[in-house]
């Protein structure tokens, strides 16, 4: 192998420019011609491949975002798009890839690489930490220390009005981010994915909590809870506690940017050097993690179809320390 690829691909995290430049170094101290490959794998498909150099990843690990961009692609979603894209990069001599992701991501190389056989490593780059095969995602610390510092602010206005305030988060389909902004922010009630908890039994805690002279609440809710979003959840309850002052925040896209914490530039080092000794090591079609602070790979397959589940005990501690 003497030339490889990097691309970041999805939704962008916090942490992905360290993982960049840490591909970017470690492929040039191991002999090897790096090149980034912008916007994902729609640049993939129409060419936008660049030669980088050690100066190229200069002042970027501080950095949100994305230096290389993303972008969706419904091209790639075809074999005629996989093949445009396969074809570019044998124009550019490029043996191996290292792409920064999350499932789509991953799904889309593991076909890539069952139809061209060219290798792929992949290194988890989500906020919403659901990637089976790592006990932590690229961005998910920084997206959840950005949450807590803005339910904190929250907290001074629901206690200084009396309100009750229903805090969105991201989580389509995992509660991994509102688990610990519910723990640190002191939240009264989470509502995520992986739980039921009905708009029923939100109305009796905070009704409980209200006739024991609670003024005050914060309920998190996971973008993706069963019961529906945030602003659905705080009408219905609004409807049944009307004596009740209740607000919505949705914190969205602020969650995604910013600049990577400490533990999210250590993780994104670590696992892009991973990549591309996994690479050089003959590995393919796997998946770059830290779990119980080991290194592992896991295949594709496995980090697409297997759930991570989250730890019941930190259900339990919401339960405990928000009565």
């Amino acid at each position: 192998m003497k030339k490889i690829g990097v691309f970041t691909s999805g939704g962008d995290s916090p942490g992905m420019n360290a993982c960049i430049r840490a591909v970017v170094r470690t492929a040039i101290n191991k002999g090897l011609e790096v090149y980034g490959i912008t916007r994902g794998y729609r640049g993939m498909i129409k060419g936008e491949i660049i030669r980088l150099e050690s100066n190229s990843v200069s002042n970027i690990i501080q950095k949100g975002g994305t230096i290389l961009r993303s972008a969706r692609s419904k091209e790639f979603a075809t074999k005629e798009g996989r093949r445009e894209a396969f074809e570019q990069l044998q124009k550019h001599g490029i043996d191996g890839l290292v792409a920064i992701g999350g499932d789509g991501t991953f799904t889309g190389a593991n076909i890539f690489c069952e139809e061209f056989g060219i290798p792929i490593i992949g290194a988890p780059g989500t906020i919403d930490n659901d990637l089976y095969g790592t006990d932590y995602t690229i961005g998910y610390d920084t997206a959840v220390n950005t949450a807590l510092d803005a339910i904190d602010k929250i907290r001074d206005t629901a206690d200084s009005h009396d309100r009750v305030f229903f805090i969105e988060v991201m989580g389509r389909d995992s509660g991994y981010i509102a688990i610990p902004c519910a723990i640190g922010g002191g939240a009264e009630i989470v509502m995520i994915p992986e739980t039921e908890t009905s708009i029923q039994s939100v109305v009796d805690t905070l009704r409980t909590g209200w006739d024991r002279s609670k003024t005050s609440f914060i309920v998190i809710v996971a973008e993706g809870d069963e019961e529906g979003n945030a602003t659905e959840i705080a009408a219905q309850v609004q409807k049944m506690l009307p004596y009740m002052d209740a607000r919505v925040t949705i914190l969205g896209h602020v969650q995604r940017g910013g600049a990577p914490t400490a533990a999210d530039r250590l993780l994104a080092s670590q696992l892009g050097i991973a990549c591309v000794d996994g690479l050089l090591e003959g590995r393919k079609s796997e998946m770059a993690g830290i779990i119980n602070s080991q290194l592992v790979y896991t295949p594709f397959i496995d980090t697409i179809t297997k759930q991570k589940v989250i730890n019941p005990h930190y259900i339990k501690m919401v339960n405990i320390l928000s009565a």
